[in-house]
């Protein structure tokens, strides 16, 4: 995707320490089954006037893993733009103690799937707090 984009500076981020020390040089391997990957991962960084690995242990992967988990939920009809997600940070966590069961038979994430498709909350949606 950011090759087509035609972007030249590129910051990865990753959990996949193996290729991530790879990459950097740090490590070596012998392994026949990761050398095509990263001989793969090299052609690709060619592509870049500048390219900054980053290795994220994968317990601080989850904001990560969310963010994935809803792009692949949503479609964009132009898709070569994405609208951009905003994004507060809290200086304290948020905790949820009970959640209560939905009726509608619909999986936890339907409503929030709906909205990014609709950009409208639904009649019954609250914030949670009682």
């Amino acid at each position: 995707m950011a090759v087509g984009m035609n972007i030249k500076e590129l910051l990865v981020i990753g959990d996949y320490d193996l290729l991530i020390h790879h990459i950097q040089g740090e490590w070596t391997t012998m392994n026949v089954k990761i050398l095509p990957y990263l001989h793969c991962v090299k052609d690709f960084c060619k592509k870049f006037t500048k390219i900054e690995f980053k290795h994220n242990h994968r317990i601080q992967n989850e904001f990560a893993d969310t963010l994935a988990t809803f792009s692949s939920m949503m479609q964009h009809p132009d898709k070569n733009y994405i609208d951009p997600i905003e994004i507060v940070v809290r200086d304290q966590h948020a905790y949820c103690f009970h959640v209560d069961e939905d009726s509608d038979g619909n999986p936890w994430y339907y409503d929030i799937k709906r909205f990014f498709e609709i950009r409208e909350y639904l009649e019954n949606a609250t914030n949670g707090q009682k």
